[in-house]
C-alpha cells in the first residue's frame, strides 16, 4: 500500500521484481526507462553469445606436407575460436580411382590435429 501511494505521488510506476517472494518485491521506476534498460541488457547478452559455425576445409589426396600443415593450422585456429571443423577430401579427375590416398591424407590430418 505504501509503495502504491509513493509511486502515485512521484508519478512513477511500480514494477514487480520478484513475484514469488513473500511479500512480493517491487521497485518504483519509470516504466519506459525500465523497459529500455532491460532491452539494453538483452542486447549486450546477445552480443556476448556466439553461434558455433561449421568450417569446411578441403584437402586433396595428393597434397604436399607443407600444404597439409597449413590446412591443419587453419583448422586448429578455427577450433580454438570454438567453431567445428569438417575435413573434406576433394578428388579431381581420375584420382577417385585411388580412395586410399584420401584416407591416408585424412588420417594424417587428424593425427596432426590431435597433437
Amino acid at each position: 500500500m505504501e509503495a502504491r501511494k509513493r509511486s502515485r505521488d512521484e508519478s512513477l510506476d511500480l514494477v514487480e521484481i520478484a513475484p514469488k517472494a513473500n511479500p512480493p518485491v517491487v521497485r518504483i521506476v519509470d516504466f519506459k526507462k525500465f523497459k529500455y534498460e532491460e532491452a539494453k541488457k538483452e542486447r549486450v547478452a546477445k552480443k556476448k553469445t556466439r553461434e558455433v559455425d561449421t568450417k569446411e576445409i578441403w584437402l586433396g589426396p595428393l597434397m604436399s606436407e607443407h600444404d597439409l600443415k597449413i590446412r591443419v593450422d587453419q583448422a586448429r585456429s578455427f577450433l580454438t575460436v570454438g567453431d567445428r571443423v569438417k575435413l573434406t577430401v576433394k578428388f579431381n579427375g581420375r584420382e577417385i580411382t585411388h580412395p586410399e590416398f584420401g584416407y591416408r591424407i585424412l588420417e594424417e590430418a587428424v593425427k596432426n590435429l590431435a597433437e
